[in-house]
């Protein structure tokens, strides 16, 4: 019994230096994650597919001068076509950053497992990143079904997926 007594006060002080140190060296993913912003909580708004204002892109924008930005087009078209049916992208505001709210065809999502459902929001949610957006993915019943969202003022950018279960 004193024998463990002694191993415990001795164990105690190593322990916390030991957490000190790594502490330096390695950030916690804790603190990281707390500097991640929460996803918006801004309704979708589907009639903006059909009749979108000046600040709003779909995959319906066409910009006749240059790139539209984000492009998302090219994910669509190469691997995404049938499940990414259409998206609306918001620029950045005094209130919140720039995302996308992705549509995907329920159909086809509820073909996928947990892990291509998270491979779909990954892939979609870095090409998005690369442009400075978030994401949202919605189904057409305006159902929340996985975000990715990016603290951009980090380099490089911290960013969390969260995926409805």
């Amino acid at each position: 019994m004193l024998k463990s007594k002694f191993a415990i006060f001795h164990t105690i002080p190593l322990l916390f230096i030991f957490s000190l140190i790594v502490g330096k060296v390695c950030p916690s993913f804790a603190s990281e994650a707390d500097n991640i912003p929460l996803p918006s909580t801004a309704p979708l708004e589907l009639n903006l597919l059909t009749q979108p204002h000046d600040s709003v892109i779909t995959a319906n924008t066409i910009n006749p001068v240059g790139l539209t930005v984000p492009s998302l087009w090219w994910i669509q078209e190469t691997s995404e076509k049938k499940l990414l049916d259409n998206w609306l992208a918001y620029q950045a505001s005094d209130r919140e950053p720039a995302r996308v709210d992705l549509i995907v065809n329920q159909q086809i999502w509820s073909l996928l497992d947990y892990l291509e459902r998270y491979e779909f929001v990954n892939r979609v949610g870095s090409a998005a990143r690369n442009f400075g957006y978030n994401i949202r993915v919605f189904n057409y019943q305006r159902e929340a079904l996985g975000t990715y969202t990016c603290n951009f003022q980090t380099v490089p950018a911290l960013c969390k997926i969260n995926m409805k279960l």
